[in-house]
């Protein structure tokens, strides 16, 4: 395995880990022991891009949700553990198919070791979470957990076949975005509050803080790849653009911008590229298209929030509150 192990990740020490600190650092152990494989490479490149960075915001929830119940056992820590492995094959997965270079501001794995050794570990990381599932003990994790991976992967190929799609509808960008992205969210929080013996009102509860989370998250993504910092995110700005991705930022300035302002941003969808971008964040700007999205997003939030009131009062509820906040409030 490679040297720098996922424990010396930095997301544990980052304060929305504070409450629960024991626990992700109990999590990077399995993280390590689960990695173990006969075959160098499988642990090298399962070494590389799990340590490469990131929040960790999916194991973080399973954990947040058991303890914000008063769960006192130790399956909370499988369980996050297989998350972040389910999470981490489909990034090894989506490198690939979108013929990425850099993430989290490194190498990807495709580009370090080629396209079939990434896909191949990704295959092996989500075989690991299906045996660590078994572990859980859980059959109801199981079917959810399961029925997560086909939306997920569906999410997947709508975004693909949507790539060069200028016509895509708001509600058809929704629907892609809970795929891909708010799926395994909800299925984290939700799974934690079965762990965790939840009322079917707490369940519900976080299934949803789980589900708007998510929204929010990818919502803030979309219109960070207009107006963020290249540096602080680890990619460049308009990258979405380039491959020809019609996410909400562009769905609305085509709306509310002149005919002139909508023609460009098809075509622009259509090539793909960055010929355009100049033009395009012009016309995002102009047509308050991220202004739109960003309260898109708060309002996600807000509805995340309001799910809380659910669960008893806590420093661990606290935190899935400040996490609420965090998610539209960021920069990378």
């Amino acid at each position: 395995m490679t040297t720098d192990t996922p424990a010396s990740t930095p997301a544990s020490s980052s304060p929305l880990h504070a409450a629960v600190a024991d626990d992700f650092a109990a999590v990077n152990r399995t993280i390590v022991q689960q990695l173990s494989s006969r075959v160098p490479l499988v642990e090298a490149i399962s070494g590389y891009i799990i340590d490469s960075g990131g929040k960790r915001l999916r194991p973080l929830l399973v954990l947040l949700a058991t303890r914000s119940l008063g769960y006192a056992g130790d399956k909370h820590v499988t369980l996050a553990t297989l998350i972040e492995f389910m999470h981490t094959s489909t990034l090894l997965h989506d490198d690939v198919v979108d013929e990425s270079h850099l993430r989290r501001g490194k190498q990807t794995a495709n580009d370090a070791w080629g396209n079939a050794p990434s896909v191949l570990v990704g295959d092996f990381l989500y075989s690991r979470s299906f045996q660590m599932m078994v572990d859980v003990g859980s059959m109801r994790i199981m079917e959810i957990l399961s029925a997560a991976t086909c939306i997920i992967a569906e999410g997947e190929v709508r975004q693909l076949t949507n790539i060069g799609n200028p016509s895509v509808s708001e509600d058809d960008y929704f629907a892609t975005i809970q795929g891909k992205t708010a799926q395994l969210f909800e299925a984290a929080s939700q799974t934690g509050a079965i762990i965790a013996d939840a009322t079917p009102e707490q369940e519900e509860a976080l299934k949803l803080y789980g589900r708007y989370l998510g929204l929010a998250f990818q919502l803030v993504d979309d219109l960070l790849d207009y107006q963020g910092d290249a540096d602080a995110m680890g990619k460049n700005v308009g990258d979405d653009l380039a491959e020809g991705k019609p996410t909400l930022p562009l769905l609305r300035a085509m709306e509310k911008g002149t005919p002139e302002q909508a023609k460009l941003i098809r075509q622009a969808i259509r090539k793909g590229g960055l010929d355009q971008l100049d033009a395009v964040l012009e016309i995002v700007r102009a047509t308050g298209a991220l202004d739109y999205t960003r309260a898109r997003a708060e309002t996600m939030a807000e509805k995340a929030l309001a799910q809380l009131a659910a669960l008893p009062e806590s420093e661990f509820r606290d935190t899935m509150e400040t996490l609420a906040r965090a998610a539209i409030e960021r920069q990378t």
